[in-house]
């Protein structure tokens, strides 16, 4: 194998294979990346059996060929070079990284005892990856990190009547779901990895069209130039139950900004005491955001807000709470407030990509 390619190109895919590869294996092989070079481009692929990742990038293919070797060494590599164009070429048992001033020589892994990468489950439907990512990144960032617990770190798509995709997740204390249009092939109903599945939609151009691939076993998504698949979660997700959290009892709504409230919870948080919590009071007019700590001090900020309701005393986990705002940045979010322990909900009107988003996060028990 024999290629040119651009430097900053290879080393953008190098880099996404390379991040959605596993660090820790028993096989160095499936830690491995695939180079393919035939046609006038360069396949880039990884795959653990698991997971599995494919990019194409354009190149000066010099020799056809295929090899697989250390996945984040070449990543590493090619991330480094100052040159602008770079060449890959088989030397022996070694991949030659050279540039004008440079060479690095990589080991070549057993290329025929790479598992490959599956095909593609069939397609489920179609929409922009600007509307999937808008709707997936808030959405996954609700799933659980706590592999303990499988069913709660996977986000779950669902087809709805009317040509709507449905995404949602939770970790137990806040829970995320967005409704957003596609264009349906099929039925889909399954739980997929939050975190492969969020940096997979991250993966193909915002303009792009992305596919959505779904089987029993696998779900995947592909666009012009690029793949990436996952095995399913085989944990139930407890649907009903989490969905009865959106019929909210309001004791108050609140109407503000939300990058101006999420400014004052920013704020607020070095003060926000060892179990990083933050206070939002609703009052005439204006919202009321307190940290309290004996060690650290306290905080007090005012936010304007239209209150539709009674005065209400809410502490939430700070974190919790900014994430959610984030996922309404630029936009008027609503707060619907809840007595008691029960979640208060974001939401606000659907953007111009359709995508209607709901953010739950349960207040934290404060001690009289």
């Amino acid at each position: 194998m024999d290629l040119t390619a651009t430097t900053t190109d290879l080393a953008a895919a190098a880099a996404d294979v390379a991040r959605l590869l596993p660090t820790r294996v028993y096989d160095p092989v499936l830690a491995g990346l695939v180079l393919r070079a035939a046609g006038g481009e360069v396949e880039l692929a990884g795959s653990d059996r698991e997971h599995a990742v494919r990019l194409t990038r354009a190149a000066t293919v010099h020799t056809d060929g295929a090899v697989v070797v250390p996945a984040r060494p070449l990543a590493e590599t090619l991330r480094s070079l100052e040159d602008p164009q770079v060449r890959l070429v088989v030397e022996g048992s070694r991949l030659a990284v050279r540039t004008s001033t440079a060479r690095f020589a990589l080991p070549l892994l057993d290329l025929a005892s790479h598992p490959g990468i599956p095909p593609l489950p069939p397609a489920a439907g179609v929409l922009p990856a600007r509307t999937l990512t808008a709707a997936l990144t808030p959405v996954s960032s609700a799933a659980s990190k706590d592999d303990a617990l499988p069913m709660f770190t996977g986000v779950r798509l669902h087809s709805a009547p009317g040509g709507r995709l449905e995404l949602i997740a939770t970790d137990r204390y806040r829970m995320a779901f967005a409704s957003l249009p596609w264009a349906p092939a099929g039925e889909l109903d399954v739980l997929a990895p939050a975190v492969v599945l969020a940096e997979a939609s991250r993966q193909p151009d915002r303009a792009a069209e992305v596919t959505v691939h779904a089987d029993a076993d696998r779900i995947a998504l592909s666009w012009a130039g690029g793949s990436v698949s996952t095995a399913l979660l085989a944990a139930p997700f407890p649907d009903d139950r989490v969905r009865k959290l959106l019929e909210a009892v309001i004791e108050s709504t609140v109407v503000v900004e939300a990058d101006v409230l999420a400014g004052a919870v920013r704020r607020a948080v070095p003060y926000a005491g060892p179990h990083g919590s933050v206070t939002i009071q609703v009052d005439d007019g204006e919202l009321r955001v307190r940290g309290s700590d004996p060690q650290s001090g306290e905080s007090e900020e005012s936010v304007k807000a239209t209150i539709d309701g009674n005065r209400i005393t809410k502490t939430f986990q700070a974190r919790y709470l900014s994430d959610a705002l984030r996922a309404f940045g630029g936009r008027r979010v609503e707060l619907r407030i809840q007595d008691g322990l029960r979640s208060t909900v974001l939401t606000s009107r659907p953007g111009e990509d359709g995508v209607a988003l709901t953010y739950l996060v349960v207040p934290l028990r404060t001690v009289s």
